[in-house]
């Protein structure tokens, strides 16, 4: 199940640290999967790559609020 913006946006920085973590390490098993043709999902690929790109631009915002102030 992929990642909403809207949940991402009540986390916290380190909780989207872990959870991008989290991510990242998921896509990395499912890649050697997908390289050994037992990859049974091949949409996860994709929902793991935009939750990705969700967590870190709410990083990103965050970092830029926190300049700001």
């Amino acid at each position: 199940m992929a990642i909403k913006f809207s949940e991402v946006k009540e986390l916290s920085q380190t909780e989207l640290l872990a959870k991008a973590s989290d991510f990242r390490k998921e896509l990395f098993n499912l890649k050697l999967q997908k390289a050994s043709s037992q990859l049974e999902k091949p949409s996860r690929l994709r929902d793991l790559r935009r939750g990705i790109a969700r967590i870190e631009t709410q990083l990103t915002a965050l970092r830029h609020q926190a300049i700001n102030q």
